[in-house]
């Protein structure tokens, strides 16, 4: 497993990004694993010596099985005002997905009514209004076609539970792995195929443009032909 060191993708006083491999927490859960969100602290205490508890704020998740660029806040006020542009949606990201198959088109943009089934943590999908629902949008664009799979970019309107997964999978094509949403096989690592590669975003404190991109994952074979 590759070294916290060596997955850090931006670090100053007021942040830090991490390129979260696939199979990892963001944050703790019942399953008792270790999070990213404390190996960040661990990380932090330990490179500037610092005691006791270091504050480590996540200002945003991915699922499990995800992989892909995670921001941390090193302070409160840094939390508190990237939380507020997530809130406000002032800031840009793109996944890439590799999904079965071959897509009609080469970009889209699709729309779908998600309602969250607690339950079986998974998110239903409909093609028009549903009450419980909430109006799912994104585009996307193939970046590149091999054998039987297809690269997407992929960037969000709107920010629902397992969107992304439930919106290919609705048009008869799931990212690859995912068995939650209907492709066929899993990935030997149990990942499954969708990276969050960029963000940008404007700095909470100095204003500065920040740019921030996570290398692909190593683990699962199909992204090394991308």
């Amino acid at each position: 497993m590759l070294s916290l060191n060596s997955r850090i993708i931006f670090e100053d006083n007021h942040l830090i990004a991490v390129n979260k491999l696939p199979g990892e927490l963001a944050q703790g859960d019942r399953t008792g694993d270790q999070p990213l969100l404390e190996k960040v602290r661990d990380y932090l205490r330990l490179k500037y010596e610092k005691p006791g508890n270091v504050f480590t704020g996540l200002i945003h998740r991915l699922d499990r099985p995800t992989s892909g660029v995670v921001l941390f806040a090193r302070n409160s006020k840094a939390l508190a005002r990237m939380n507020k542009v997530f809130e406000k949606r002032e800031v840009e990201k793109k996944y890439w997905a590799v999904v079965g198959g071959v897509l009609d088109k080469q970009e889209d943009t699709l729309v779908h009514f998600l309602k969250k089934d607690e339950k079986r943590n998974k998110a239903l999908f409909f093609g028009s209004e549903k009450s419980g629902a909430k109006k799912a949008v994104l585009n996307y664009r193939v970046i590149k076609n091999i054998d039987h799979y297809t690269l997407l970019e992929v960037s969000l309107e709107t920010g629902r539970h397992h969107q992304i997964r439930a919106q290919l999978s609705a048009i008869g094509h799931p990212i690859k792995g995912d068995l939650k949403y209907g492709f066929p096989r899993s990935n030997r690592d149990a990942s499954i195929c969708l990276h969050a590669k960029f963000l940008k975003f404007d700095h909470p404190v100095s204003g500065e443009e920040i740019v921030l991109e996570a290398p692909l994952p190593e683990g699962e074979g199909v992204w090394k032909h991308f």
